[in-house]
């Protein structure tokens, strides 16, 4: 029974054009599934249904979710975090995990498998010092309706790459990909188109940037595991398509362990000029 299905050519010229003509016409597709964004029961028969596809090193799980949730897409994840979301969905579901990549260097495909790990809220910054990004997640109040919102410190002050500065030119660089100063948090801030906010099976994964020349999004900040959100965020994200991401040099948030408090910190980092900010697509590409 044919699909209802949305399949990017991105998403074609990896599994093929043969793989993409039995998916549409039903015969490796599921008709039930859960949606790999809000978790929440989907059916490809009766809805448009993305195709989205997570690629590691060595495998790719193909994945499925409502139209309206995320685009069909492809997603570049690490090996051992694609191994491990496959390891888990198959204990839990009772299903097949993927076969090995062929001999050939191509690419073993499940198509039902989704990504199940623990959170965790660091990883390693794109700098040369490596220093750490404190990545905390929480709903923030603008003109009466919670938005859901990322906040980003570093640990460590970020040199401009290339350079031997003692300085932090972390704010510098962000403004320069477009994200804006704020004084204030009474409104919203622009859409920065290019970047997006990848939400997996209700979990974090990343946040995107665009790739060079145009190429394929990268991450600008990827999670060594899921980084568990609440049902209210994540809620908030799929009503409103787009995540607000705010970010401040070290020393300037500190770890807030309520959302009270961590908009304190966030209403006297931009009074005090620390503070960037820009709305993120969820999961666009």
């Amino acid at each position: 029974m044919p699909r209802m299905l949305d399949l990017s050519d991105a998403v074609r010229a990896e599994i093929g054009d043969e793989e993409a003509d039995r998916l549409l016409a039903g015969e490796n597709a599921p008709g039930s599934y859960d949606c790999t964004s809000c978790r929440t029961p989907g059916d490809s028969a009766q809805e448009r249904t993305s195709t989205v596809l997570f690629i590691g090193e060595e495998t790719a799980v193909l994945a499925f979710a409502h139209a309206t949730c995320l685009p069909s897409q492809v997603v570049q994840v690490t090996e051992e975090q694609l191994q491990g979301a496959v390891r888990s969905f198959a204990a839990d579901r009772g299903v097949p995990a993927p076969a090995p990549a062929p001999a050939d260097g191509g690419y073993g495909y499940s198509a039902h498998a989704q990504t199940h790990a623990p959170a965790h809220t660091h990883t390693q910054a794109p700098a040369p010092e490596q220093a750490v990004l404190g990545v905390t997640s929480g709903l923030v109040l603008i003109s009466g309706e919670l938005h859901p919102a990322l906040v980003v410190e570093p640990t460590a002050p970020i040199a401009r790459p290339g350079t031997i500065s003692a300085g932090d030119d972390f704010l510098p660089l962000l403004i320069e990909q477009g994200f804006m100063p704020l004084t204030l948090i009474d409104a919203v801030p622009p859409v920065l188109h290019g970047w997006s906010v990848l939400l997996a099976v209700g979990q974090l994964h990343a946040v995107l940037q665009p790739g060079a020349y145009g190429g394929q999004p990268v991450a600008w900040w990827q999670a060594h595991q899921p980084l568990q959100v609440t049902d209210g965020w994540r809620a908030a994200a799929n009503k409103h398509q787009q995540v607000l991401l705010f970010a401040a040099p070290v020393g300037s948030i500190g770890r807030q362990p309520r959302e009270d408090l961590l908009r304190d910190a966030l209403d006297k980092a931009a009074a005090n000029g620390k503070l960037v900010a820009a709305a993120l697509p969820l999961a666009g590409t």
